[in-house]
Parts: structure tokens; sequence; C-alpha cells
């Protein structure tokens, strides 16, 4: 018989997994951004530099206020610890998981990317293969090594056609990030920005790459429907379907119905059920917890949309929304800027939710200045609307 779950009791499962809800450590450093790495299996990468970029987020929600440049470090330095490529969307991973993406980067190959890009790769494949003998004898480069001349006359390479080279040879895993200036990529050949010992470790068939990637996915959603675990790695459906079949059939998935949900659940082995889960975070709109709508939905009740790309007067709540965590629920929300310039963190909207408690706006003032300090802002102003807004105000 399946069991059944309340749904308290699978947000409870879900947020331990991800990594909530234990003592934040009163000096977090490099070795507890490598834990919460491997704990998510993926942190998602994004341009937009409103708060902060979004990678560095994750770590503050779980950590509190670790050392920014402990992340680049394990990120890009000379004793990394993660890589990038395409996770979730564009991602940093632990290194122990090239492997287990390989099989993307040989159908990549094939054309299995962007559509336009693929189109690039068999229209311009002498091209592409030029770029790469240009990185193998120069060393690493930026898509800015690409461009034209100083004098605006055409050189062999263009900036368009360098550009698109080099992301399809990212998408084929033939190069990598090195490091970074700034925000900018600097790609060298994979087997030189690596660790020989990623490199030279076995290529698991695509079958078994799969079924460990589906696992990962399990152990960091504790409890999880086959579209969430497909969802995490972004795997292909059919390929999605069979692994998750064969995890249920050797017993390291097990089906159970969670009270709310429409579709099946699966159980990961060994997944945590505390009593309750305790503690504050204001999560990235890119959060591994919260980066799918449904599940977010079917977890906490609410919806959260990003509406980054929506036109300013359709916007709900904002810019760039944080959803606070307080507890096990979900209790409000800020739209919120980094005002660099004036040493100012910006709530241009607080809004709260259903659950919000007599005590939300004080915990969220404390939030909203630990993550201030963090980020290295002097104060805390609400200078925005929202139903939340006048009670947070007062609370700061």
């Amino acid at each position: 018989m399946t069991e059944t779950l309340s749904s308290k009791t699978a947000r409870r499962i879900a947020l331990a997994a991800q990594g909530f809800g234990r003592a934040q450590p009163v000096a977090p450093g490099r070795s507890h951004v490598r834990d919460v790495a491997r704990k998510l299996g993926v942190i998602q990468i994004d341009s937009v530099n409103v708060v902060t970029r979004t990678h560095y987020l994750p770590g503050f929600s779980r950590l509190g206020d670790y050392p920014r440049d402990g992340l680049e470090a394990e990120a890009w330095g000379p004793r990394r610890s993660l890589f990038e490529y395409w996770g979730h969307e564009a991602s940093m991973l632990p290194l122990e998981l090239q492997p287990l993406l390989r099989w993307r980067m040989d159908r990549a190959k094939d054309g299995a990317m962007w559509t336009g890009l693929s189109r690039f790769g068999r229209e311009k494949a002498d091209y592409i293969e030029g770029v790469l003998a240009e990185i193998e004898r120069r060393g690493p480069v930026t898509g800015g090594d690409f461009a034209e001349g100083p004098r605006g006359a055409p050189g062999w390479w263009s900036w368009s056609d360098g550009k698109r080279a080099l992301e399809w040879l990212f998408w084929a895993g033939l190069i990598t990030t090195k490091t970074r200036n700034g925000f900018e990529r600097v790609y060298d050949l994979t087997e030189r920005a690596l660790p020989a010992r990623i490199v030279d470790l076995p290529t698991p068939t695509e079958a078994d790459a799969q079924r460990e990637l589906v696992r990962i996915s399990a152990r960091a959603m504790g409890v999880a429907t086959a579209a969430d675990l497909r969802d995490y790695f972004r795997l292909p459906l059919a390929d999605a379907r069979e692994r998750v079949a064969e995890l249920v059939e050797a017993g390291e998935l097990t089906p159970v119905a969670v009270k709310g949900w429409r579709q099946t659940a699966y159980l990961a082995a060994g997944a945590r059920t505390p009593r309750k889960v305790a503690g504050a975070a204001l999560l990235s709109p890119f959060d591994n917890l919260i980066w799918t709508r449904d599940r977010t939905e079917r977890l906490f009740g609410v919806k959260v949309r990003l509406e980054i790309y929506t036109p300013a007067h359709k916007r709900a709540h904002g810019y760039y929304v944080l959803p606070f965590l307080e507890d096990e629920a979900i209790t409000a929300r800020v739209d919120l800027k980094s005002d660099r310039k004036a040493g100012r963190l910006l709530v241009q909207a607080a809004w709260r939710e259903p659950d919000a408690t007599p005590e939300t706006p004080a915990k969220l003032a404390a939030e909203l200045r630990r993550m201030a300090g963090w980020l290295g802002l002097e104060d805390v102003e609400v200078v925005g609307k929202g139903d939340l807004a006048e009670a947070l105000g007062e609370a700061l």
C-alpha cells in the first residue's frame, strides 16, 4: 500500500533536503561553501545584478554571512571544487559531476542545443574548428579576444561568430570556464582548465549517468514528482521516466502520495523528516528550493513568478523579488535593490503572504539587516509600496 504524506511533512522533508533548519556556522568558510554546493548538486548562474549575482544568494540563505570570495575561489580558483556547465540552466556544479554530463556534451556535438546554435555548428564547422585550434595555441581567451581589430577593420574573427563558436564549444564540453573577469567568462580547453583527476575519470554510459543525476536530484529535494526529478538537471523526458522507474525497482525511490499533489511523488532513500524546521531566509528567485513554479506552489501554497521580463506596469510584486522563508512557510516577499553608491539596501516593495505572522516584520527586518551587512551596505530603507511596507519600515 502506498504511503501517504501530509503536505506539511512533505514540506519539512523538502526543506531539510535543501539544507534549511540547521544551525548556521559561526564563521562560515570555503568548506561550508563546498558542503552547500554538494548538497544542492547545482547552483544556477544568472547575469542579473540588482542585489548581487544570484549564484551568491543560495549560500547566504543557508550559511548566513559567508565570504563571497570563497565561492569565487571554489568556482574559479586554482584549487577549485566547482565547474560551469548546463546543469539546471547555466550552472556551477561540483567537479565530480562532470563525467555525469558528458552524455549531454556528446549530444550537443550532434546538435542537441539551442536551435540557432545547432544550425551555426552545422554551417560553420570549419570556423569552430579554427577557434578551437586558436584556443589550443593561445591559451585562455574571452569573447572580446575575437572582436574586430582596434581600427574597426574586420579581422579573421568577427564578434558574433566568435561568440557563438565559443558557446558551441562550451556546450560540447571541449572548452570550459577557467575563471572570470568580473562576470565575463575566460575560456580554456577543458583538459587544461579542470584537474586531471576529473578529466581522467571514465565516462559512464548515458543510462548510468542519468540514473546518478536522478539520485542527486532526489537527495536534494527529499520528496519529488517525476517531473521535479527530471527538471532538476533538465533531463530528456523519456530518459527521466526510465531512470525513475529503474530507481523505484531498485528500491532507491519509494512512491508516495502527498496530500494535495495530483501526481505520484517519490521519497528519496534516507530522506530526513524533521519534526519542525526553524529559521529565516531570503530566497533568490533562482534558488533551487523555488526555481520551479509548480513545485513551489505545491510545497508552500504560494505562486512565485519571475517578473524581470514583465513590463513594469504589469508586475504584481516588483522587478527582483525575493520570497522570505520564515520557519516552514513563505510569509512575505520583497522587491530589493542594492544602491551601492549610497550604501543602502532598498526595499522597493514588501508584501505579506497568507502565512504571515505577527513576528514576520521583525524577522524579515533582521534578515534584511544581515543581508545588507553581508553585501557591504550600511543601511536598509523601505522606499516602496506593498501591504507589508509600513510595518517593515517600523521594524527597521
